[in-house]
């Protein structure tokens, strides 16, 4: 089985990317969601970490946004709430998938939780500034001080260009994405 992870700043495409490529993907903030709006237990331990913020289930993303804005340290905890059971859900992705030939990994911390092995193929989906700006505008609550906030743990983009194996020029079209992806996987099949 081959594993493409996909890097890029928050709203580059990656998730778009992703599910281009046409193989089985592992979404972690469509996983993330779902935890909120299923999972009793993480809800718990979320109201425990955060009492001040984490009062209602299915767990509203604006009570997330304002535990995260109001404290440099709660992005963190949650992230050490949600990790342990992303990454259930990531194995669990792997092994109903062991069979596939290629699978694409959506996680916008792979390489700074270290999810990544060795032998996989970074992609880093690359965007102009002023294409990310519009669509994060589109995106409700996100705020300025929010994606502030998610930049701030994520390893630079200089960085994590020199660590993949290609880069996508994202333009937002389809056509952009299609022959990025097409020569990727004309190289690596």
């Amino acid at each position: 089985m081959i594993r493409i992870g996909i890097l890029g700043n928050i709203g580059s495409g990656k998730s778009y990317v992703s599910k281009n490529f046409g193989y089985p993907v592992f979404n972690a903030d469509h996983e993330v969601s779902k935890l909120y709006n299923k999972n009793k237990k993480i809800f718990e331990l979320l109201k425990k970490k955060l009492p001040k913020h984490i009062s209602s289930f299915p767990i509203d993303k604006n009570e997330i946004t304002k535990a995260i804005l109001s404290n440099k340290t709660n992005l963190k905890k949650i992230i050490n709430v949600v990790h342990k059971e992303i990454r259930k859900k990531l194995n669990l992705f792997l092994k109903k998938n062991k069979n596939k030939k290629i699978i694409i990994l959506d996680i916008p911390l792979l390489l700074e939780n270290r999810i990544n092995k060795k032998q996989d193929i970074l992609v880093y989906v690359d965007s102009k500034k002023k294409d990310i700006e519009k669509q994060l505008r589109k995106r409700a609550n996100l705020s300025r001080r929010l994606i502030n906030r998610f930049e701030k743990i994520q390893f630079l983009p200089s960085y994590k260009k020199s660590k993949s194996h290609f880069i996508i020029k994202n333009n937002f079209t389809k056509k952009s994405v299609n022959i990025g992806i097409k020569r990727i996987l004309n190289k690596i099949l």
